[in-house]
């Protein structure tokens, strides 16, 4: 699998998933700003490898910083932070690592500031390695839902470049098939970035794993011919009731195979559910550039020049039509997502096997 971001000879290296499929770059970001650049403009994608992105982007900002007390460090870093968490708005991930980047500093106010510097970038690493396991452990959860020779439908990337590698809603598909099953899967195309076209497609098609690319409002006619026999899908932000938060179209998809019968499943790792928010209705909602819409990769123009345009990145999954939400802990009831906060819980009670 290629790396979507990694901590080469002091610098950030990071896939340029924009350029995907025609093309595979990498570029080399050198200062923070180059890698919070890449996180707005969509270099790199996907909740899990934002999240860590950004946490190899802190670790390289704190490098930068030329204090010579811990409190120098604090303030400046703290700057950088700032301009980190105004990259997205809507992945959680990315506040999350943050977060744990800002503990780590906080939590050593008597170590060097070398000292610090290293742990930080050791710290970046671990999330990656973590991440990596977190979705080989989603992979093993959720395959026990893929029966044979199942269709499945998707929305969005999930997949390996989404994450730290293997992939959140995709390793359950490549987990399904080391584990000798047959499955086929319908790509939706995800307007208007196109990332299941540009992404998940070519992941897809570079792992061997039959798929078709359809639009994403020929979603229906497939289930309506019984051609459907599960969705699978990734998630921005979940919310402690349950409600999900992903990639615009993805609520129209579990509304159509609830009306189908159809299960539908969320996979993400834990890092990725908010327990600070009671529901959906409070996850913010990114509106990205007319552009995306109005253009076709920013260059053909598609519709009448000053046309008033509207263009959330993401919508929002009541729980109600989640059969379950699929993390590294096990598979659980959306109405159990909230009780994960509490590591005490019998975590065998609340999963669904």
């Amino acid at each position: 699998m290629i790396p979507t971001v990694e901590w080469k000879d002091g610098i950030v290296r990071m896939l340029d998933q924009t350029k995907l499929p025609q093309e595979t770059v990498f570029i080399d970001c050198k200062d923070y700003e180059t890698v919070a650049q890449g996180i707005k403009e969509l270099w790199v994608r996907g909740a899990p490898a934002i999240g860590i992105t950004a946490a190899m982007g802190l670790a390289l900002g704190a490098r930068q910083i030329p204090a010579s007390t811990f409190e120098e460090f604090v303030s400046q870093f703290e700057h950088i932070c700032s301009i980190m968490a105004a990259t997205r708005p809507t992945a959680v991930n990315l506040f999350w690592a943050i977060d744990r980047m800002k503990k780590k500093v906080l939590d050593n106010p008597d170590a060097d500031i070398e000292a610090l510097k290293i742990m930080l970038q050791k710290e970046s690493q671990a999330m990656l390695e973590e991440d990596r396991a977190a979705n080989r452990k989603i992979g093993l959860f959720g395959s026990v839902f893929v029966a044979n020779d199942d269709n499945i439908i998707t929305h969005c990337n999930a997949g390996s470049i989404a994450t730290g590698g293997y992939g959140t809603a995709e390793g359950i598909m490549r987990a399904a098939v080391e584990a000798g099953k047959k499955i086929h899967v319908y790509v939706d195309e995800t307007r208007p970035v196109l990332q299941g076209a540009r992404l998940t497609a070519w992941e897809l098609m570079e792992e061997k794993i039959p798929c078709t690319l359809i639009t994403d409002n020929m979603a229906g006619y497939f289930m309506f011919r019984d051609m459907i026999d599960i969705a699978i899908v990734g998630a921005d932000r979940i919310a402690k009731n349950g409600d999900v938060a992903n990639k615009i179209g993805t609520y129209s998809l579990a509304v159509l195979c609830k009306e189908h019968g159809i299960p539908f499943y969320v996979a993400a790792p834990l890092s990725t559910i908010d327990f600070s928010i009671e529901s959906g209705s409070h996850i913010p909602i990114e509106e990205r550039n007319a552009r995306e819409v109005t253009h076709v990769f920013n260059k053909i123009q598609i519709a009448p020049e000053g046309v008033p345009v509207a263009n959330p990145a993401f919508d929002i999954t009541p729980a109600r039509y989640i059969t379950a939400i699929i993390t590294e802990k096990g598979a659980f009831h959306p109405k159990d997502i909230g009780k994960l906060a509490d590591e005490n819980r019998n975590l065998d009670r609340l999963r669904i096997t």
